[in-house]
C-alpha cells in the first residue's frame, strides 16, 4: 500500500465513527455523549429529519460535544454545499464561546487541521460544507440562513418558543433536517421543555431513543471529581435552590409559584428565644428595608395622617450572627433576634433611632436600602459609622441575585427566624415568585400589591425585604478563626556549658 493510500484508509477510519474522529484531536467522548451523538449523526446521515433533545448537567460534555458533532459532519460532507445552523441566546459570550470552542478543536483534529477556515466571523468551513452561528437574540437578523444538514438550537431553554417559531425553524424546510434542542432544564414553558415533550411523545410511539437527559448523579458515577464538585455547590445552596435542582439535576421548577414553601418555612424555624437587646460576646448585624416618608409628615408634622399607611414603613432586622458554621460551611448562620419598624416617621427621627440602637448592639455591618428615599438615611448612618453601612440599591437584576441568595441561605439551615410575628409569617405566606425565561435567569419575586389578609388587610413586604437583605451580608469575606498554637521550640543557650 502507497503513502498517499494508507492516509486515505486511515482517513476513512477516521470518519467511521464520531468517537474515533474524536480521538483524532485527543479528546475521547463520554458513553453518554457518544449515545446521544451517535443518534445525532445517523438521522443525518440517513436524512431521518429526526428531532433530538440533549438535556446535560453543567459543565458535564455538552458544549464538547456539539463541538466534535460539527466538526464531524463538516468533515463527512466537505463534497457537498450543506449546511450546519447553530443558535445560541446570546452573541456574548455564548455564541463567541462555540465559535471558539470549535476553532479550537478542528485546529487539533488531524483530520480537519489542513481542512478548515474561516468564511467571515461567524461561518466556519470544511470543504463545501459551512456551519453558521446565529444568535437568538429577537433583535438579531438571521434571514437568508439555511439548515440544510443539521439545525442545533444551544441553551433552549433561554431563547422565547416564539422567536424559534418564527425565524429558526423555517430553516430546516427545504431538506427536512434534523434538529436538535439541548441545554439544561428550567420551567415548563420554556422552548426546551417543549420539544422535550414532543420527543417524548414520539418515543412512546415508535420507540426511538430522542431525549438523552443524564443528571449530576449519572455523571458523577462516570467522573469522581465532578461528583465531588457538585456535592460542594449542595452543601453551600442546599439540594432543592432552583439552579441546583435545575442546573444540575435536570428537574422542573414552576414558573410561578409562592416562594416560600412549607419545606422552606420549616428550615426557617428558630431554635433560640428572641432578645430585645445584644448578648454577650454575640456578635450581629442590621439589615433595613426603607419606604418613602409619608409626604404628609415630611416637614416634621408627625400628627399629620397618613396618605399610604404600611408603604411609608422603615423596617429593621438585628440578626445574631453565627460564625461557628464558618468552617463547615464557610459561611454564618443567621438567627434574627430583634425586628422594629417606623411608620410613617421623618427619616431624620428615624435615624436618631437607629443611631442609639446600633450605639447600644455595635453591629458589625448595616445593610440597608438605599434606592430612592433610602439614600438620604444611608447617608447618615455612613457619616456616623464609617465602613460599617453598605448600601443596596434594587435593580431587576440585584433583587434576583439576592432572592435566589436568600434562598440558598434558607435551604442550607443558615436562617432561623427566632422572632417570628403574625405580620411577618403573613408576608412570607404571601410571597410570590416568577421566574423569567432568559439567559439571565431573572427572578421576580415579592408580595403582589393586592395582596390582603383574612380580615382584608393589605399585606406588605418590607419586613421580608429586610431579611432577604442578609444575603447582601453572605457576600461579606468571612474567614473561620482558628486557634492560635504556640510553638515554645528550643533556646540554643540553654546547651551552652
Amino acid at each position: 500500500m502507497t503513502e498517499p493510500e494508507r492516509s486515505i484508509t486511515n482517513f476513512r477510519h477516521s470518519l467511521g465513527s464520531l468517537d474515533i474522529f474524536s480521538k483524532a484531536g485527543g479528546i475521547k467522548l463520554r458513553k453518554y455523549q457518544v449515545a446521544a451523538g451517535n443518534a445525532i449523526v445517523n438521522s443525518v446521515q440517513q436524512a431521518k429529519g429526526m428531532t433530538f433533545v440533549v438535556i446535560f448537567p453543567r459543565q458535564s460534555g455538552k458544549d464538547e460535544l456539539m463541538a466534535h458533532l460539527k466538526a464531524y459532519l463538516m468533515t463527512c460532507c466537505a463534497w457537498a454545499d450543506v449546511g450546519i445552523v447553530e443558535v445560541n441566546p446570546t452573541y456574548k459570550p455564548q455564541t463567541i464561546n462555540a465559535i471558539m470552542r470549535l476553532d479550537n478543536r478542528m485546529t487539533m483534529n488531524n483530520i480537519t487541521q489542513p481542512l478548515w477556515g474561516k468564511r467571515s466571523d461567524f461561518i466556519r468551513t470544511v470543504g463545501l460544507c459551512r456551519t453558521s452561528f446565529l444568535s437568538g437574540d429577537g433583535q438579531a437578523n438571521v434571514v437568508g440562513a439555511t439548515a440544510s444538514l443539521l439545525l442545533i438550537v444551544n441553551e433552549a431553554q433561554d431563547i422565547l418558543p416564539g422567536i424559534y417559531d418564527k425565524k429558526f425553524e423555517p430553516m430546516r424546510a427545504s431538506t427536512n433536517a434534523t434538529a436538535v434542542f439541548c441545554g439544561t432544564v428550567w420551567t415548563s414553558n420554556t422552548l426546551l421543555a417543549r420539544e422535550t415533550r414532543n420527543a417524548r411523545l414520539l418515543e412512546e410511539k415508535d420507540g426511538i431513543q430522542r431525549v438523552f437527559l443524564y443528571t449530576a448523579d449519572d455523571v458523577g458515577r462516570i467522573n469522581k471529581s465532578y461528583a465531588r464538585f457538585v456535592a460542594g455547590v449542595i452543601s453551600k445552596h442546599g439540594r432543592d435552590h432552583p439552579l441546583i435542582k435545575t442546573q444540575y439535576f435536570c428537574e422542573e421548577i414552576d414558573a410561578q409559584a409562592g416562594m416560600f414553601n412549607p419545606t422552606r418555612r420549616a428550615l426557617m424555624t428558630g431554635d433560640q428565644p428572641a432578645h430585645d437587646r445584644p448578648l454577650p460576646g454575640v456578635p450581629c448585624a442590621f439589615v433595613l428595608d426603607v419606604a418613602g416618608q409619608d409626604e404628609a409628615r415630611m416637614a416634621f408634622d408627625d400628627n399629620a395622617p397618613l396618605q399610604n399607611p404600611g408603604r411609608d414603613s422603615v423596617s429593621l432586622t438585628i440578626v445574631d450572627l453565627d460564625l461557628s458554621t464558618l468552617e463547615t460551611l464557610q459561611a454564618p448562620t443567621y438567627r434574627v433576634a430583634h425586628r422594629l419598624q417606623w411608620t410613617g416617621q421623618n427619616h431624620l427621627t428615624v435615624f436618631g433611632q437607629l443611631k442609639s440602637l446600633a450605639e447600644a448592639w455595635n453591629p458589625l455591618y448595616i445593610v440597608i436600602d438605599a434606592t430612592g428615599v433610602g439614600e438620604g438615611l444611608w447617608a447618615l448612618l455612613d457619616k456616623v459609622f464609617p465602613g460599617r453601612v453598605f448600601p443596596v440599591k434594587f435593580s431587576r437584576p440585584e433583587k434576583s441575585d439576592i432572592g435566589y441568595r436568600f434562598l440558598g441561605i434558607i435551604e442550607t439551615g443558615r436562617f432561623r427566624d427566632c422572632c417570628l410575628t403574625d405580620q411577618v409569617r403573613a408576608q412570607y405566606d404571601a410571597c410570590q415568585s416568577e421566574i423569567l425565561i432568559g439567559p439571565t435567569k431573572t427572578m421576580r419575586w415579592g408580595v403582589p400589591e393586592s395582596a390582603r389578609g383574612p380580615s382584608g388587610e393589605l399585606i406588605h413586604d418590607d419586613y421580608l425585604l429586610a431579611d432577604a437583605l442578609i444575603a447582601v451580608l453572605d457576600r461579606m469575606p468571612w474567614v473561620a478563626q482558628t486557634a492560635v498554637e504556640v510553638d515554645e521550640g528550643f533556646d540554643p543557650l540553654e546547651s551552652v556549658t
